[in-house]
């Protein structure tokens, strides 16, 4: 070994300045490129990493209120999206009946409804369409995006989107309508895109379109649904782009897995009765070896004119709050979050109640980008919602199912 040291230095020794220049130009490329790879490694471990370690951020929230002051009643709020300085959620199917179908309008100071908008009536043009029963009856809306829309008519305040989702509890399609909306990729009632045209107090269901998603093909040459079957986990967040893009956000997968699919909204696309193609968007998700880990409510945040943006995303089950890069060129970064709840009897010395505690579960089901903030309001999980009682002054509220908007500054996202 003695002798091999000895050696290496005297030929060392030896070597041109010119061999020596190249041995160092070799050596330095050698560990830029490893500090790459390292780098890259470490960008992707970092969508897969264990989040456990991080402390969460805190969010403090503030119940949504009823125009007459005291909590809100089940609406099972699915959806949170900004449109001319209010927020605005919608209800799915299992609120009580006073909740759905309807638009909320929502102060950002007070968290307090300011109005209600509908129940929705469905325009004639839809009454005769495959999806009138479902969309009449008990449509399960999951997540809303508003639009700037060239069909709207002269006296519509404000056009949006809506997105459903489980339809098992509705009677099948007509035996036409089966065979028209059989490839729908997913489930076998398919997801529906809706226009809303708000009107007054009114509003209006004016078109409707199914969702055809992709399928791949096995060695077999047959295809294969991708998406999968789950009428429950499906399309949870909604999402429109600068160059107009719909950005859908599915629970999971046939895999387990959360996708995100984007379609294409182009000036004829409620002029069409076919299916609305979904693209797979194939942003750097996160990958999951089990679990559920659904995305819920979505937005996207562009940091300024020249950015291609990001999809900011409620992991509803993770509690976490995912950052996606739109250019897919950074790993998405997970933001892990903790929710505190208000006690609305701690001024009461007899209940014993802190005045604020820590939420066993919030899941957060719909999110909005506005005025420097993220605002996120919750679905009360309702097997689960009880287990936040903390003080049994408080369980009536929770009895509710009323739900907390969370407000948290967009500059924590470190973008």
């Amino acid at each position: 070994m003695n002798r091999t040291k000895s050696s290496s230095k005297t030929h060392s020794a030896k070597l041109p300045a010119l061999s020596i220049s190249l041995v160092i130009l070799t050596i330095f490329f050698i560990q830029a490129c490893e500090s790459d790879s390292s780098t890259i490694h470490s960008q992707i471990a970092q969508s897969i990493e264990n989040t456990e370690s991080v402390e969460p951020m805190r969010l403090d929230g503030q119940w949504l209120l009823e125009p007459y002051g005291d909590v809100m009643l089940n609406p099972q709020t699915s959806g949170l999206k900004y449109h001319n300085g209010k927020l605005y959620s919608l209800s799915d199917a299992s609120a009580d009946r006073s909740q759905i179908k309807r638009l909320h309008e929502i102060d950002m100071d007070s968290a307090k409804i300011t109005q209600k908008f509908g129940p929705s009536s469905v325009h004639e043009r839809v009454q005769n369409s495959c999806f009138y029963d479902y969309l009449q009856n008990a449509p399960d809306y999951e997540a809303l995006v508003p639009v700037h829309d060239n069909l709207a008519s002269a006296n519509a305040q404000s056009t949006w989107v809506f997105v459903t989702e489980d339809a098992s509890r509705v009677a099948p399609l007509s035996p036409a309508c089966q065979t028209k909306f059989a490839a729908t990729g997913s489930t076998l009632y398919p997801t529906l895109l809706v226009r809303m045209e708000v009107n007054g107090a009114s509003l209006e269901l004016t078109h409707v379109r199914a969702v055809q998603f992709p399928t791949k093909k096995n060695l077999g040459n047959n295809s294969f649904v991708e998406v999968g079957d789950f009428p429950n986990d499906g399309i949870e967040g909604l999402a429109l782009t600068r160059d107009g893009k719909l950005l859908l956000g599915l629970e999971k997968d046939a895999a387990g897995q959360p996708r995100v699919f984007s379609i294409n909204m182009n000036e004829d696309f409620w002029l069409q009765d076919g299916f609305a193609v979904a693209k797979d968007t194939e942003l750097l998700l996160p990958k999951f070896e089990s679990g559920n880990h659904p995305i819920n409510g979505m937005d996207v945040y562009y940091p300024d004119d020249e950015s291609r943006g990001y999809l900011l995303a409620a992991a509803r089950n993770d509690n976490e709050l995912w950052v996606i890069d739109l250019a897919k060129e950074k790993a998405t970064k997970r933001i892990k979050l903790a929710f505190t709840a208000p006690s609305r009897f701690a001024d009461n010395p007899d209940s014993r109640c802190e005045a604020r505690y820590l939420m066993n579960n919030a899941s957060i089901e719909g999110l909005a980008v506005a005025n420097g903030s993220i605002w996120m309001v919750n679905d009360p999980w309702k097997i689960n919602y009880m287990k936040n009682v903390q003080c049994e002054a408080d369980a009536a509220t929770f009895e509710k199912m009323a739900p907390l908007i969370f407000q948290m500054p967009v500059a924590s996202l470190g973008l």
